[in-house]
């Protein structure tokens, strides 16, 4: 029978973090730099579409057609690095995957013609889509599961961050520099993230339970098989999850690819004035990490993704349908942030608890990146859309449609808060 103080630490906010180890914590830093810096890579876009569109003299769509590139290179890149990590390791997966978004996105810097970016971003796209796989499964694995929700939801976080770098430097390059060269050198700094190969190298280890599961894997003659994730047994988590995956990230990249052309065009708001109100959208979405991951943990999965996608459908059509002056937009991208990116904070966790070690990295970058995949077509089509309808409507249509996903799967799949994982 837990005590009363076991229970109480056990739903602290920062209790988790007080009894890592040092390796728990290195490898907590290492996965929440990787994806923040990830982050700031991939939203780096976002902000340069106006430019692009202009240096390129190219439509909406085709920079839509950009971001779908992306994150279909993105989803290929999972899959790929998911599988990988189970055959040589969570730590080393995540080295190349940081080493390979970082250069390509230094690279788009380079660009001479609108085929040329295409094919550098898709490129990016691959390494960014395995960092989450390579990162995620590793803090799962870390972290005992009392505390695993909140560990890898806050890890999650460093997304937010990286959306802010990313605005941050996207304010200060296009207020100093002329446009054809502030979006170049946007990119251009995306080569920082390269450095945290160093760290990862010198300091993170592998987790004692995937090595067991790989001693043992190789004692009996076998290796991991990525297409266990689709045996009988598993098709319907593998299905689930699929859905639950494309509903988060349908709803959250048909926001944030167009948000701020949408607050530059339809609201008519200059660089510094979108800034403010994304400053809003972001701070938004630190906090909604940070209180999602906490709710994981304290009351279940299921339930965090059923309140976080109802929030996040009332909010989207509030931001985007309804006519608001320009004080009721600013006080509703608060919350316009707090459900579009809290909801991922229950991702790793819920899927690191749903398949075996053997196939975990496997599984759960299949999983995470077939929704990638699929939400990949929103960018597209919201800016196909927006030919013939308003760009906050064609957002909010597939916001909303998105996030109704997720409700479904997360009816159907099953309570896993407080698995405890094993070498099996």
């Amino acid at each position: 029978m837990p005590t009363t103080a076991t229970m109480m630490s056990e739903h602290h906010p920062t209790a988790w973090y007080a009894e890592m180890s040092s390796r728990e914590r290195n490898a907590f830093w290492a996965c929440t730099g990787g994806w923040m810096l990830d982050a700031m890579d991939v939203q780096m876009f976002s902000f340069a579409i106006p430019a692009i569109v202009s240096a390129f003299a190219v439509t909406n769509a085709d920079a839509g057609l950009i971001g779908t590139a992306t994150l279909l290179a993105s989803a290929i890149g999972g899959w790929s690095a998911g599988a990988l990590s189970d055959r040589i390791g969570r730590v080393r997966t995540l080295q190349l995957t940081i080493a390979w978004f970082a250069c390509f996105t230094f690279l788009c810097g380079f660009a001479q013609n609108y085929v040329q970016l295409f094919g550098l971003r898709a490129m990016m796209g691959f390494g960014f889509g395995g960092e989450w796989a390579a990162a995620a499964v590793l803090m799962g694995e870390v972290v005992r599961a009392e505390h695993r929700g909140k560990a890898v939801g806050f890890m999650q976080s460093g997304w937010a961050l990286g959306w802010a770098v990313a605005a941050c430097l996207a304010t200060l390059f296009f207020y100093a520099l002329p446009q054809e060269w502030a979006w170049r050198a946007l990119f251009w700094s995306g080569l920082t993230p390269a450095l945290l190969v160093l760290f990862v190298r010198r300091f993170v280890e592998e987790p004692p339970i995937f090595a067991q599961t790989r001693a043992r894997l190789a004692a009996a003659g076998k290796s991991a098989n990525f297409l266990e994730i689709l045996s009988p047994a598993m098709l319907r988590t593998t299905v689930l999850t699929c859905m639950l995956s494309t509903g988060a990230q349908g709803g959250y990249y048909a926001i944030t690819t167009w948000l701020p052309t949408f607050l530059r065009t339809e609201r008519h708001l200059t660089v510094l004035g979108t800034g403010g109100y994304l400053a809003v959208v972001i701070t938004g979405s630190l906090i909604g990490y940070w209180v999602s991951a906490w709710l994981s943990d304290r009351f279940g999965r299921r339930s965090n993704f059923f309140l976080f996608a109802v929030c996040s459908i009332l909010t989207v059509i509030g931001y985007t349908q309804i006519p608001l002056d320009d004080s009721l937009m600013l006080f509703l991208g608060f919350p316009l942030g707090f459900f579009a990116s809290g909801i991922f904070s229950g991702m790793g966790p819920f899927l690191t608890e749903l398949y075996p070690t053997r196939m975990r990295g496997s599984g759960q970058g299949f999983a995470y990146n077939f929704g990638r995949g699929i939400a990949a077509l929103n960018p597209l089509l919201v800016g196909m859309l927006s030919s013939s309808l308003p760009l906050g409507q064609s957002i909010g249509i597939f916001a909303v449609a998105a996030y109704g996903l997720v409700v479904i799967a997360a009816l159907l799949l099953p309570e896993t808060r407080g698995v405890k994982l094993t070498a099996l």
